[in-house]
């Protein structure tokens, strides 16, 4: 096979399985024989493309392949299940797309899976792994992964939820406002979740860099839907801010640099300034959540371009506003950090100690900080079990590696 057309099949599926995805499943209503019909398609491209050539639209080439898999599968089921005329209802309306999908850009239905993903018929601790599947195509052992269960148990878990969908024939479309503040909530947690599994790959992973790129077009989707909604103008802004310092998280040679540490002149001063500017809108809506207090967490961070120097205390007070709306575990390790910066390193420490040592055992954020601010009490010997332990439990070897000279830079690095 010509490595082109490999290539080409594999960046086209990469790209734009959640959009060929949805696209799919919106007038079928079946999210496994979406997918199975896209899969075929691109087995299929493997066998063809190497024989007559790329396609000049390979997405418009899979989606109706993929059409025309799923319209054939729908077939043989209706022979067993008599529903040919609702069958044929959907199909022609697929057609019709088709027709334009050749010759044009067809229609992203991404949001509408995302509030199909959503829907309370669905179990609500599998929204937002459905969501990063379905949407956009993350494998399920890497879900897994995130979740901290097995890869076999998340499977089964997104299968059970697929079927849900198909179904319970739970509709494809934004819901009507007065249904829209819960299942809103759900959607902007798996747009951010998914911008989390993208920007956690800064070792080289393109695809998983790839979806911090995607979870930021859906937030500019979402927002483009929902203009008055001040959660998704956070949510929006929180990613921004977090997308300008990318740059900045690696040094000439390639290593990791903590927030604190990062060159502002390596950050993106232009998307800053939309970041703030979607906060400042946001605030004028005067309904402050929790993406929004993220977002201004991060703008007071974005600020050290211009003063040269963070407000620690700013910090702390917008932390003490997120752990009383939503106190995850990463937001209460977040604000012991800023509260050993802003008032004392014993402070931040006796926060710590505050946490359900349950709940940290293997959590690796909670160790690394730890471990910084008993190094800045100087307990070396108690610092270096907590670098270890936080080195342990890190799967970015940048980070390990950071995190393995900040060892080696105690004075009695060797636990006692």
């Amino acid at each position: 096979m010509p490595p082109d057309a490999g290539r080409a099949a594999e960046q086209v599926a990469r790209q734009s399985y959640g959009k060929l995805i949805a696209f799919l499943a919106a007038r079928s209503r079946d999210v496994p024989a979406a997918e199975d019909a896209l899969s075929e398609a691109l087995a299929s491209a493997l066998r063809v493309w190497p024989e007559r050539g790329v396609p000049d639209k390979p997405e418009a080439w899979l989606l109706v392949a993929a059409r025309r898999n799923l319209a054939q599968a729908a077939r043989r089921r209706s022979v067993a299940v008599n529903a040919q005329t609702t069958i044929s209802v959907a199909f022609e309306e697929a057609e019709e797309r088709m027709n334009a999908a050749e010759k044009a850009v067809f229609p992203d239905e991404r949001l509408k899976l995302l509030f199909a993903c959503t829907h309370p018929a669905i179990d609500s601790s599998v929204h937002t792994a459905l969501m990063l599947q379905t949407v956009l195509g993350i494998e399920a052992k890497t879900i897994a992964r995130a979740f901290v269960v097995s890869p076999e148990a998340m499977g089964q878990r997104l299968v059970r939820a697929k079927m849900k969908i198909r179904d319970a024939g739970i509709p494809f479309a934004v819901p009507p406002r007065s249904a829209l503040p819960e299942r809103l909530a759900a959607v902007l947690s798996a747009i951010y979740a998914a911008y989390g599994l993208g920007w956690d790959g800064i070792d080289g992973e393109e695809e998983r860099q790839a979806l911090a790129g995607e979870a930021i077009w859906l937030g500019r989707a979402l927002l483009a839907v929902l203009p008055d909604e001040p959660e998704a103008i956070g949510l929006l802004s929180l990613m921004l801010h977090c997308e300008a310092r990318r740059n900045g998280r690696r040094d000439t040679e390639g290593r990791y640099v903590p927030l604190d540490e990062q060159d502002t002149l390596t950050w993106n001063a232009i998307m800053i300034a939309e970041a703030d500017a979607l906060l400042r809108k946001a605030g004028g809506f005067d309904r402050f959540g929790p993406f929004q207090c993220q977002a201004a967490i991060q703008s007071v961070h974005a600020a050290r371009r211009l003063s040269g120097a963070t407000d620690w205390q700013a910090l702390a007070t917008l932390y003490a506003a997120l752990v009383m709306m939503k106190p995850t575990l990463g937001a209460r390790v977040g604000q012991a950090a800023v509260i050993g910066r802003a008032a004392s390193t014993a402070a931040g420490l006796e926060q710590l100690d505050r946490l359900d040592p349950r709940d940290v055992a293997a959590y690796q954020p909670y160790w690394a900080v730890r471990a910084f601010l008993l190094a800045r009490a100087g307990d070396n010997p108690a610092a270096a079990e907590a670098y270890m332990t936080a080195i342990s439990l890190s799967d970015s070897p940048a980070v390990r590696d950071f995190l393995t000279g900040r060892l080696k830079q105690l004075p009695q690095a060797t636990p006692g």
